[in-house]
């Protein structure tokens, strides 16, 4: 994983959609059976903003965009179901969304603005995470074993994950999905 290095106070976040129990405890002991160092150090989630350091000082800031953002997006079914890979490009092996793509996308390119605007190495593809940087053989076991995985949930916020001294993301904050109707696109 690459992380941003951190100055001084500043703090190391990211924002994503975490995956809720009984699914994201079970994605996170297959994890850890396919030998990923990091399944107990970062909860199963959909990344929106991957890992960025932040100021203390603008940590308010970031909680009014993300208090806005939830404010202008409804709630939505997250469908998961299958797996899929990053594989040549990098050894990842992930469960994939099949339902609430849009959504997710429409999420992510909100929350990617203002106090968290940033450039994307890749172009946003929602998934999660359940095999990385782990052997070609631990890959494919996951990429088989849970071809049939299968779970739907209610995405009602979006949250806030803080990068500790000790290496495990937790979440800090919840912000919301409060808006009625889905967010149209945005101009360009």
């Amino acid at each position: 994983m690459n992380l941003p290095e951190r100055v001084g106070d500043q703090v190391r976040i990211g924002v994503a959609l975490q995956v809720p129990a009984p699914f994201g405890p079970q994605l996170q002991r297959a994890r850890a059976g396919f030998g990923d160092p990091l399944a107990q150090d970062i909860p199963p989630h959909v990344t929106l903003v991957g890992p960025t350091v932040v100021e203390p000082g603008r940590l308010a800031e970031v909680g009014d965009h993300l208090t806005a953002v939830g404010r202008a997006h409804a709630p939505f079914t997250l469908h998961l179901r299958g797996t899929g890979t990053f594989r040549p490009v990098s050894a990842v092996v992930f469960v994939q969304v099949v339902q609430g793509i849009a959504e997710c996308e429409r999420l992510e390119r909100s929350v990617r603005r203002g106090p968290l605007a940033q450039e994307l190495r890749f172009n946003y593809h929602p998934h999660v995470t359940v095999a990385h940087d782990v052997p070609q053989d631990a890959l494919d076991r996951a990429f088989d074993e849970l071809a049939d995985f299968d779970a739907r949930f209610l995405v009602d916020s979006i949250h806030v994950f803080e990068h500790g001294d000790d290496g495990v993301w937790r979440v800090v904050r919840d912000f919301p999905l409060t808006g009625t109707a889905p967010v149209a696109e945005p101009a360009r």
